[in-house]
C-alpha cells in the first residue's frame, strides 16, 4: 500500500459545473468528518461537498445529497483501485445549470477523482515510530549523518545547553538509530521511543 506525500487539488468544469476534487491524508474515521467540516466552512456556497476515504481496511463515503451511489461511490471505487490508503478526496461541486443525470454523475465524480490522483506523489505505508534523543553539540554532526541514513523523518531540533532530536523513524530502523547513538556517545546517550 502506498500514503500520500502531499495533498493536491485539481478541477474538472462538465456542462458549466464546476468539480474541484481535493486529496488529503486522512488517518481516522474521526479525521474524516473533521476534514469534511473544515471543506464545508472553506467552500460555504457550494452545491455539495462529497467525499471518499480510505483507511486501511476502513472505508468512508458520501453522496451529500446526489442522487444515491453517483458521487461519493464512485469515487471510492477509484480510490480503492488506487493502491493508496489513509487518503480522503474531497469532491466540491458548484452547480451548473444544466442536470448531468446518473450516469453523467457517476462519471463527473469518477473523473475528478482520477484528475486529482494522477501524478500525485507517494511513497510505500511504512510503519513509523516516533524517537527523541538529546546529545551534545560535539555529536551534531554524526548523528544527522545516522539520522538521515535511518530515513528519520518531521525532525524538530532544540538547542539549549544541549540538542534535542525528536521525529519518526521506520520501526524497522529503531535498533539501529540505538547501537549507533550508543557507539559515537560511548554509552552515554540513549534514544527514547515512544508508543
Amino acid at each position: 500500500m502506498k500514503v500520500l506525500k502531499e495533498e493536491k487539488t485539481a478541477e474538472l468544469i462538465v456542462k458549466k459545473s464546476r468539480f474541484i476534487s481535493i486529496a488529503r491524508i486522512c488517518n481516522s474515521p474521526s479525521d474524516v468528518k473533521r476534514i469534511v467540516d473544515e471543506t464545508r466552512r472553506q467552500y460555504p456556497d457550494a452545491t455539495h461537498v462529497v467525499h471518499a476515504a480510505v483507511m486501511g481496511s476502513q472505508f468512508s463515503y458520501s453522496d451529500d445529497h446526489e442522487p444515491k451511489n453517483t458521487a461519493g461511490r464512485p469515487a471510492l471505487e477509484v480510490l480503492k483501485g488506487s493502491g493508496i490508503t489513509n487518503i480522503i478526496v474531497l469532491i466540491i461541486r458548484y452547480f451548473g445549470g444544466t442536470l448531468l443525470g446518473t450516469g453523467g454523475l457517476v462519471k463527473a465524480y469518477g473523473d475528478s477523482t482520477k484528475l486529482v490522483l494522477d501524478g500525485i506523489q507517494t511513497e510505500e505505508l511504512v510503519e513509523k515510530t516516533a524517537f527523541s534523543l538529546t546529545i551534545s553539540y560535539d555529536l551534531y554532526e554524526n548523528i544527522k549523518r545516522i539520522l538521515t541514513s535511518a530515513k528519520a523523518d518531521n525532525l524538530k531540533e532544540d538547542f539549549g545547553t544541549e540538542i534535542t532530536i525528536k521525529g519518526t523513524i521506520p520501526t524497522t530502523s529503531q535498533s539501529i538509530l540505538s547501537s549507533q547513538l550508543s557507539d559515537l556517545s560511548n554509552g552515554k546517550r540513549t534514544v527514547i521511543f515512544e508508543g
